[in-house]
Protein backbone atom coordinates (compact mmCIF):
# COMPACT_ATOMS: atom_id res chain seq x y z
CA UNK A 1 0.00 0.00 0.00
CA UNK A 2 1.18 3.46 -0.50
CA UNK A 3 2.32 6.30 1.30
CA UNK A 4 -0.63 8.37 0.48
CA UNK A 5 -3.11 5.51 0.06
CA UNK A 6 -2.75 4.50 4.22
CA UNK A 7 -2.88 8.74 5.39
CA UNK A 8 -6.18 8.55 2.66
CA UNK A 9 -7.53 5.86 4.95
CA UNK A 10 -6.23 6.99 8.20
CA UNK A 11 -8.04 10.14 7.62
CA UNK A 12 -11.15 8.87 6.64
CA UNK A 13 -11.22 6.61 9.46
CA UNK A 14 -10.73 9.77 11.89
CA UNK A 15 -13.42 11.94 10.18
CA UNK A 16 -15.96 8.71 10.95
CA UNK A 17 -14.68 8.28 14.55
CA UNK A 18 -15.61 12.48 15.18
CA UNK A 19 -18.78 11.81 13.45
CA UNK A 20 -20.07 9.23 15.77
CA UNK A 21 -18.48 10.36 18.80
CA UNK A 22 -20.91 13.99 17.68
CA UNK A 23 -23.86 12.11 16.70
CA UNK A 24 -23.77 9.42 20.02
CA UNK A 25 -25.00 11.70 22.49
CA UNK A 26 -28.32 12.89 20.31
CA UNK A 27 -28.94 9.26 20.13
CA UNK A 28 -28.82 8.57 24.06
CA UNK A 29 -30.60 11.79 24.69
CA UNK A 30 -33.47 10.71 22.16
CA UNK A 31 -33.71 7.07 23.03
CA UNK A 32 -33.55 8.53 26.93
CA UNK A 33 -36.58 11.02 26.27
CA UNK A 34 -38.52 8.70 24.52
CA UNK A 35 -38.30 6.34 27.08
CA UNK A 36 -39.64 8.81 29.68
CA UNK A 37 -42.16 9.79 27.51
CA UNK A 38 -43.42 6.61 27.44
CA UNK A 39 -42.90 5.71 31.18
CA UNK A 40 -44.81 9.11 31.92
CA UNK A 41 -47.77 8.04 29.53
CA UNK A 42 -47.76 4.88 31.42
CA UNK A 43 -48.08 6.07 34.35
CA UNK A 44 -51.07 8.45 33.39
CA UNK A 45 -52.49 5.87 31.77
CA UNK A 46 -52.39 3.89 34.74
CA UNK A 47 -54.48 6.39 36.73
CA UNK A 48 -56.81 7.35 34.82
CA UNK A 49 -57.63 4.10 34.36
CA UNK A 50 -57.64 3.38 37.92
CA UNK A 51 -59.57 6.51 38.93
CA UNK A 52 -62.25 5.31 35.49
CA UNK A 53 -62.64 1.66 37.26
CA UNK A 54 -63.42 2.92 40.98
CA UNK A 55 -67.19 2.81 41.84
CA UNK A 56 -69.43 5.20 41.64
CA UNK A 57 -70.39 5.89 45.50
CA UNK A 58 -74.11 5.19 46.25
CA UNK A 59 -76.47 7.39 47.47
CA UNK A 60 -77.36 7.23 50.97
CA UNK A 61 -80.84 6.49 51.72
CA UNK A 62 -82.36 9.21 54.69
CA UNK A 63 -84.74 8.53 57.50
CA UNK A 64 -87.38 10.83 55.13
CA UNK A 65 -87.85 7.73 52.43
CA UNK A 66 -89.74 5.86 55.15
CA UNK A 67 -92.74 6.35 56.51
CA UNK A 68 -92.64 8.25 60.30
CA UNK A 69 -94.40 9.35 63.42
CA UNK A 70 -95.73 7.70 66.51
CA UNK A 71 -98.69 6.01 64.95
CA UNK A 72 -96.78 3.75 62.57
CA UNK A 73 -95.71 1.57 65.61
CA UNK A 74 -99.40 0.11 65.36
CA UNK A 75 -99.13 -0.86 61.87
CA UNK A 76 -99.15 -4.45 61.46
CA UNK A 77 -95.57 -6.16 60.70
CA UNK A 78 -96.47 -8.16 57.84
CA UNK A 79 -99.39 -9.25 55.80
CA UNK A 80 -101.60 -7.49 53.48
CA UNK A 81 -102.14 -4.45 56.45
CA UNK A 82 -98.23 -3.90 56.89
CA UNK A 83 -96.03 -1.32 54.58
CA UNK A 84 -94.89 -3.92 52.16
CA UNK A 85 -98.20 -4.87 51.96
CA UNK A 86 -100.16 -1.49 51.51
CA UNK A 87 -97.52 -0.73 49.09
CA UNK A 88 -99.15 -3.14 46.82
CA UNK A 89 -102.07 -2.20 46.56
CA UNK A 90 -104.29 0.57 45.43
CA UNK A 91 -104.87 3.52 47.91
CA UNK A 92 -108.74 2.63 48.91
CA UNK A 93 -107.96 -1.34 49.08
CA UNK A 94 -104.65 -0.50 50.93
CA UNK A 95 -106.40 1.57 53.72
CA UNK A 96 -109.21 -1.75 53.80
CA UNK A 97 -106.35 -3.71 55.31
CA UNK A 98 -105.05 -0.90 57.69
CA UNK A 99 -107.52 -1.77 60.93
CA UNK A 100 -106.90 1.93 62.43
CA UNK A 101 -108.47 3.45 59.49
CA UNK A 102 -112.03 1.12 59.24
CA UNK A 103 -114.12 4.08 59.79
CA UNK A 104 -112.60 5.65 56.71
CA UNK A 105 -112.93 2.92 54.52
CA UNK A 106 -116.71 3.03 55.43
CA UNK A 107 -116.75 6.45 54.93
CA UNK A 108 -115.34 5.68 51.24
CA UNK A 109 -117.30 3.00 50.47
CA UNK A 110 -120.28 4.87 51.54
CA UNK A 111 -119.46 8.10 48.81
CA UNK A 112 -119.22 5.73 46.40
CA UNK A 113 -114.91 6.43 45.97
CA UNK A 114 -113.42 2.77 45.96
CA UNK A 115 -113.38 3.03 42.26
CA UNK A 116 -112.61 6.82 42.05
CA UNK A 117 -108.91 6.88 44.44
CA UNK A 118 -107.89 3.32 43.19
CA UNK A 119 -107.95 4.73 39.50
CA UNK A 120 -106.52 7.73 40.31
CA UNK A 121 -102.49 8.03 39.75
CA UNK A 122 -100.26 9.84 41.86
CA UNK A 123 -102.06 11.12 44.15
CA UNK A 124 -101.90 12.15 48.30
CA UNK A 125 -104.16 11.11 50.62
CA UNK A 126 -104.22 12.42 54.14
CA UNK A 127 -106.35 9.79 56.35
CA UNK A 128 -107.80 10.39 59.26
CA UNK A 129 -107.69 7.56 61.90
CA UNK A 130 -110.50 6.46 63.66
CA UNK A 131 -109.82 7.97 66.56
CA UNK A 132 -110.09 11.52 64.35
CA UNK A 133 -113.71 10.29 63.59
CA UNK A 134 -114.36 9.56 66.83
CA UNK A 135 -113.67 13.25 68.08
CA UNK A 136 -116.99 14.19 65.92
CA UNK A 137 -119.97 14.01 68.13
CA UNK A 138 -122.01 10.36 66.66
CA UNK A 139 -124.66 12.42 65.49
CA UNK A 140 -122.81 14.62 63.86
CA UNK A 141 -120.79 12.35 61.84
CA UNK A 142 -123.96 9.87 61.66
CA UNK A 143 -125.81 13.20 60.02
CA UNK A 144 -121.93 13.19 57.49
CA UNK A 145 -122.07 9.37 56.80
CA UNK A 146 -126.03 9.63 55.93
CA UNK A 147 -125.71 12.73 53.06
CA UNK A 148 -123.31 11.95 50.25
CA UNK A 149 -123.09 15.15 48.81
CA UNK A 150 -121.82 16.26 52.39
CA UNK A 151 -119.26 12.96 52.53
CA UNK A 152 -117.94 13.86 48.91
CA UNK A 153 -116.35 16.67 49.24
CA UNK A 154 -115.24 16.14 52.96
CA UNK A 155 -113.76 13.06 52.03
CA UNK A 156 -112.33 14.55 48.19
CA UNK A 157 -110.69 17.61 50.67
CA UNK A 158 -108.70 15.01 51.97
CA UNK A 159 -106.50 14.13 48.54
CA UNK A 160 -104.11 15.87 47.04
CA UNK A 161 -103.67 15.40 42.90
CA UNK A 162 -99.89 14.86 42.95
CA UNK A 163 -97.51 12.66 45.35
CA UNK A 164 -96.19 14.94 48.16
CA UNK A 165 -93.35 14.30 49.85
CA UNK A 166 -92.27 14.87 53.19
CA UNK A 167 -90.12 18.23 52.53
CA UNK A 168 -93.18 19.76 50.48
CA UNK A 169 -95.22 19.34 53.76
CA UNK A 170 -92.95 21.76 55.19
CA UNK A 171 -95.00 24.77 54.08
CA UNK A 172 -96.95 24.07 51.41
CA UNK A 173 -100.78 25.24 49.68
CA UNK A 174 -102.00 22.31 47.54
CA UNK A 175 -105.15 22.03 45.67
CA UNK A 176 -107.53 19.28 46.99
CA UNK A 177 -109.60 17.25 44.92
CA UNK A 178 -112.76 19.36 46.28
CA UNK A 179 -110.90 22.25 44.80
CA UNK A 180 -110.04 24.11 48.14
CA UNK A 181 -107.08 24.40 49.09
CA UNK A 182 -105.09 22.26 52.69
CA UNK A 183 -102.05 23.85 54.04
CA UNK A 184 -99.50 21.72 55.67
CA UNK A 185 -96.26 22.78 57.73
CA UNK A 186 -93.73 21.37 59.86
CA UNK A 187 -90.21 19.75 59.70
CA UNK A 188 -88.35 16.29 59.96
CA UNK A 189 -90.73 14.39 61.38
CA UNK A 190 -93.47 16.58 62.71
CA UNK A 191 -96.06 18.12 60.43
CA UNK A 192 -99.23 19.42 60.57
CA UNK A 193 -102.25 19.82 58.24
CA UNK A 194 -104.64 23.28 58.49
CA UNK A 195 -102.69 23.80 61.54
CA UNK A 196 -104.46 21.51 63.65
CA UNK A 197 -104.51 17.72 62.44
CA UNK A 198 -100.93 15.91 63.31
CA UNK A 199 -99.58 13.48 61.05
CA UNK A 200 -99.44 10.88 63.07
CA UNK A 201 -97.41 8.29 60.41
CA UNK A 202 -96.32 9.84 57.47
CA UNK A 203 -95.32 9.01 53.67
CA UNK A 204 -96.45 5.60 53.58
CA UNK A 205 -96.44 4.22 50.63
CA UNK A 206 -99.41 2.31 48.39
CA UNK A 207 -99.47 1.34 44.62
CA UNK A 208 -100.78 4.78 43.68
CA UNK A 209 -100.68 7.60 46.64
CA UNK A 210 -98.73 8.56 49.67
CA UNK A 211 -100.90 8.08 52.49
CA UNK A 212 -100.33 10.90 55.80
CA UNK A 213 -102.44 9.27 58.41
CA UNK A 214 -103.59 12.79 60.61
CA UNK A 215 -105.11 12.79 64.23
CA UNK A 216 -108.21 15.00 63.42
CA UNK A 217 -110.59 15.22 59.93
CA UNK A 218 -110.20 18.07 57.75
CA UNK A 219 -113.61 20.17 56.98
CA UNK A 220 -113.46 21.92 53.91
CA UNK A 221 -115.12 25.87 54.41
Amino acid sequence: MSRSTSSTLRIRRTALAVAAAAVLPFSLAACSDAGSDSASGSAADTSTDSSASQPAAPDAPTAMDQPFGPACAGVPADGAGSFDGMAKDPVATAASNNPALSTLVAAVKKAGLVDTLNSAEYITVFAPTNDAFAKIPKADLDKVLADKATLTKILTYHVVGQKLTPQQLENGSFDTLQKTKVTTSGSGESYVVNGTSKVVCGNVPTANANVYIVDTVLMPK
